[in-house]
């Protein structure tokens, strides 16, 4: 990696500038990859192990994964290693080829055919031919300074159909809704015709989004009309009316969403500075709810690191920083003046800064913010986590969204203190009160495990011999599905020749479990999971296992006594 950073000096200098967290980035991606790779072949390991013996589906524990006959992996069990555990379907087949098995690429391919066409229709839109009702496409957007315009007019719309909806597209010559970019959402709001019909009102839009397409600033509106105030659902229009419009964006939603993106700016300085000059924002995301950051990073963000951002941020917005806003600044100028830039990304001659205090924050950004740090109210860092290597995630909320996710929390913790009697030292009383429920499970596990032993050997004198077979069959009484497992392999030890049976009520839900010597199983064909899979339908279930030890669970605590009397058939 150095030898290559060097010969792309001068020709890729981000690739040289940032070369110690590349190759962090790499090994974190084949430490990745090899989990990734070490869980598929576990899964493949035992899918084998079990599927040697009978034809269930271990993924999703109802169709058949293989053809035993013809010793071929479906398709369908292929597709779903590969889509559901990462496992390589190339590496499927090698594995398989090394096993003398083979995979029925046909159906694989069939498979991964029907997942993309749902993705497909999942997003398909049907969109009718644009109207035009004034000349021009430039929509002159005012949304940085106003919230609503009382003097707009549609220069053209279309209708469209999505996932079964009607919507319209609508092309306004002024408007104050920002459309989705940067990861910022779009604006809603209304647009309302400023002509009146005594029957219906004026007609109303809807606005559920505003989004760029082709350079058009596109607002997704659903039609509606309003009639003393109520809204109504009006007779389809062969078009909208021209004339004059008013358009309005919903202002508690933007100074939501103007809090979260400025946050968002605080955040990345605030990282550059605690966590080092390598984070760099990879993607975002700012709604009024919260606002998602990925940044460059190779491993996962300390506590005490997390806090001091957090703390940095705070601090910032009590300083209550106003906003330095320089629109159509040369882009070489903008980068000279010291301006965090994101790479990769395309900017034109001509950018927009926004800065909150030149010596922390200067950024390329087209989005909307407060006029000052302190309209963010307060900050707070909910979660921290990867997304892929070298990528690592903050999730974080402000203004009103914080100081609720605060109170919660502080009711949270003054019911707790309640509940154990208002301790000086709350984390200590709890850690105490774990350490004794941790104590007790222990005592309580010791109890059952003695109980599971004393029942042992009574079983075991209950075994009838049945054509060379210790055949016992009994309903035991045991608190939990470990206990009777461990009771099976005590007796398992002390007799041989076994084919045992033990059924218990576990919180009301019937639990079987069947218990084969390896000699039963090697030499007469007796098969646990074939065997508990029968039994389960006597109690409205199912289960499996390995061929000497498996389990089942149901429905009907009543048909035990059934699947217990079932049971000695297999050998009599």
């Amino acid at each position: 990696m150095p030898l290559l950073a060097e010969q792309f000096k001068g020709v890729f200098d981000e690739l040289y500038t940032q070369k110690d967290f590349v190759q962090k980035v790499i090994l974190e991606e084949e430490t990745s990859f090899l989990r990734t790779l070490a869980t598929g072949i576990k899964r493949f390991e035992e899918v084998m192990a079990l599927e040697t013996v009978g034809n269930i589906n271990l993924i999703d524990g109802t169709a058949e994964f293989r053809d035993i006959a013809n010793k071929t992996i479906s398709g369908q069990s292929a597709f779903e290693l590969s889509d559901t555990y990462g496992f390589p379907i190339d590496l499927t087949e090698l594995m398989a080829r090394e096993l003398g098995w083979s995979v029925n690429i046909k159906d694989y391919e069939a498979a991964l055919t029907a997942q993309k066409s749902r993705s497909r229709l999942a997003t398909t839109v049907s969109a009718g031919d644009w109207v035009v009702l004034r000349p021009g496409d430039n929509t002159q957007f005012i949304g940085y300074d106003e919230y609503q315009t009382l003097n707009t007019e549609i220069l053209k719309y279309r209708k469209v159909v999505a996932q079964g909806k009607e919507l319209y597209h609508i092309v306004l010559s002024k408007t104050p809704f920002y459309a989705e970019s940067g990861g910022q959402v779009g604006d809603t709001g209304m647009i309302t015709s400023e002509w009146y019909d005594e029957q219906t009102g004026p007609a109303s839009l809807q606005v559920i989004d505003t989004k760029k397409e082709n350079g058009l600033t596109i607002h997704i509106a659903e039609l509606q009309q309003v009639f003393n105030g109520e809204a109504m659902v009006p007779s389809p229009l062969k078009k909208l009316p021209g004339g004059n419009y008013m358009a309005f964006i919903d202002q508690g939603k933007r100074m939501m969403t103007n809090a979260n993106h400025s946050a968002t700016h605080l955040m990345h300085a605030a990282l550059k500075e605690i966590v080092g000059g390598h984070v760099n924002q990879k993607g975002s995301l700012v709604n009024p709810d919260a606002l998602r950051f990925d940044f460059s990073h190779f491993s996962k963000v300390s506590e005490d690191d997390l806090v001091a951002v957090e703390r940095v941020v705070n601090m910032k917005i009590m300083e209550n920083i106003p906003l330095k806003e320089q629109r159509n600044v040369r882009y070489q100028d903008a980068i000279a003046s010291g301006v965090t830039a994101l790479f990769g990304e395309k900017y034109g001659d001509y950018v927009r800064v926004i800065t909150f205090d030149d010596n922390f924050s200067k950024e390329l950004c087209g989005g909307t913010h407060v006029k000052a740090t302190g309209e963010i109210g307060f900050f707070k860092i909910l979660s921290e986590s990867a997304v892929a290597a070298g990528v690592r995630r903050i999730e974080a909320i402000t203004s009103f969204n914080s100081l609720n996710y605060i109170q919660e929390q502080s009711k949270m913790v003054q019911d707790v203190k309640d509940l154990l009697k208002n301790p000086k030292d709350l984390t200590k009383s709890i850690a105490d009160l774990l350490e004794e429920n941790n104590r007790l499970k222990k005592d309580q596990e010791k109890a059952v495990l003695q109980k599971a032993s004393g029942l042992k050997q009574g079983l075991a004198d209950k075994a009838q011999t049945i054509n060379g077979i210790n055949f016992i069959a009994e309903r035991v009484e045991l608190p939990n599905a470990d206990a009777v497992k461990n009771l099976a392999y005590q007796i398992k030890d002390i007799v041989s020749d076994l084919f045992l049976v033990l059924a218990a009520d576990i919180d009301g839900k019937p639990n079987l479990t069947v218990m084969l010597s390896e000699n039963l199983v090697k030499e007469k064909g007796l098969n646990a999971g074939n065997i508990v899979r029968e039994l389960a339908k006597e109690i409205q279930g199912g289960g499996g296992g390995q061929p000497f030890f498996a389990t089942a669970g149901g429905k009907d605590v009543s048909g035990i006594d059934r699947a217990l009397e079932k049971a000695k058939s297999f050998i009599a």
